[in-house]
């Protein structure tokens, strides 16, 4: 059972190798949601996760025969991390099956600890039940991810730093994938603080818990379908199920799409790069249906290949109107071309890329004979309107592309 000294224990174990994260006060966020919003910047701890916790202390409970005869576990990427590091810490050898969605900032990272990766299935099921076999086949100790109470527990400390940082704290929001981190931080917050507000948070194209919670019983999906790869579960652990019946207050769930928009705000109002799982709990600020609370959201990491943190950031600026992307048809003659730019320039808009494509029209003396595709930076949906307006009111059709 998870028990105050479980979580103590845990605790005991971690306290002179991991990075007590600290909160992280939100002036923007207080400002945009009528809480006082406080972070839990896991994405800073040690193996860029809160995943080291339950790893760690779960491999400090092992025998030197368990250690000795190889670990072996499932994870699209933090948890393979943080056992890496566990694994390389007490001197054991780890394997770690990864679905092929997993960023390769995480499979680079978690080989850089020693782990020898296998690479199989789409989602996390299918890793784990790769996992499974060569356990079997092997003599492997096989650690769960999160369907584990030394795992739970040892993710569960979470909560002490919590409240010893902010002893007011009235709610707190935790990203949700199976259950283990959840399960843990609501339990000892609980035992803590019996007044304190738990709500998981995850993405609506997978969300496993909120389903099962609603049945009253371990309830797999379908399908998975989220940028959120850290949470990208088909079916949430059954051990740790009874204790987020017991002890998580609400679920709520986030549209892939908002975690783009908050990853730009991380990014500009307190440089954080924070992994699409993690900001969950960010994103999900702006449906509390509460006012004056003192908020906690957890950023359970921050493991992004630069691809990816490439890809939110553009996304995110078109989804503001901020960087946007713009066709029109021109006569091919000298002096178009500037008299477009002198617009733009007039409205203060900045160009950051421009094609001229003189060969889309055979005829080269039509009106159209010419096409001008400009991307441009803006500050808004209102400026990007009002570019696209001055472009009309002087005789030019342009269609927004992107």
């Amino acid at each position: 059972m998870l028990t105050l000294e479980k979580f103590q224990a845990a605790a005991t174990v971690l306290q002179d190798v991991i990075l007590d994260t600290g909160l992280v006060y939100s002036k923007p966020f207080t400002q945009q949601t009528g809480n006082n919003i406080w972070f839990k910047p896991e994405n800073m701890q040690l193996t860029g996760a809160y995943k080291i916790r339950g790893a760690l202390y779960k491999v400090s409970t092992l025998s030197p025969e368990q250690r000795e005869r190889g670990l072996i576990t499932a994870s699209a990427g933090n948890h393979a991390q943080g056992l890496g590091f566990a694994s390389q810490y007490y001197g054991a050898n780890a394997v770690i099956v990864m679905p092929e969605t997993t960023p390769l900032v995480k499979v680079n990272n978690t080989q850089a600890y020693g782990a020898r990766i296998i690479i199989a299935g789409k989602i996390f099921d299918d890793a784990y039940n790769f996992a499974v076999k060569i356990a079997k086949d092997n003599g492997f100790e096989l650690v769960h991810p999160f369907n584990d109470l030394d795992i739970v527990a040892g993710q569960g400390t979470l909560a002490f730093e919590i409240l010893r940082s902010l002893p007011e704290t009235d709610v707190i929001l935790v990203p949700v994938g199976g259950g283990g981190l959840i399960a843990g931080l609501a339990t000892l917050a609980k035992i803590l603080k019996p007044s304190v507000t738990v709500i998981g948070v995850e993405p609506s194209g997978a969300a496993c818990m909120k389903m099962s919670l609603k049945e009253g019983k371990v309830t797999s999906l379908h399908k998975v379908e989220t940028i959120a790869d850290g949470v990208a579960v088909r079916t949430p652990g059954d051990v740790v199920f009874p204790y987020v019946q017991k002890y998580v207050d609400d679920i709520i769930t986030i549209d892939d799409k908002k975690l783009v928009d908050v990853f730009l705000d991380m990014m500009e109002s307190h440089k954080m790069i924070v992994e699409n799982a993690g900001l969950l709990s960010v994103a999900a600020l702006q449906y509390l249906e509460v006012k004056n609370k003192n908020v906690v959201a957890l950023l359970s990491g921050g493991n992004m290949d630069v691809i990816t943190i490439s890809s939110l950031v553009q996304h995110g600026l078109r989804n503001r109107g901020r960087v946007f992307t713009f066709s029109v048809r021109l006569p091919d003659k000298p002096g178009e071309l500037h008299r477009i730019s002198g617009i733009i320039a007039e409205e203060r808009g900045n160009i950051i890329e421009l094609q001229h494509n003189q060969f889309v029209e055979i005829n080269r003396n039509s009106d159209k004979g010419t096409e001008l595709v400009v991307t441009l930076e803006a500050f808004g949906h209102e400026h990007k309107n009002s570019i696209m307006t001055a472009l009309s009111q002087h005789g030019y059709t342009a269609n927004v592309v992107s």
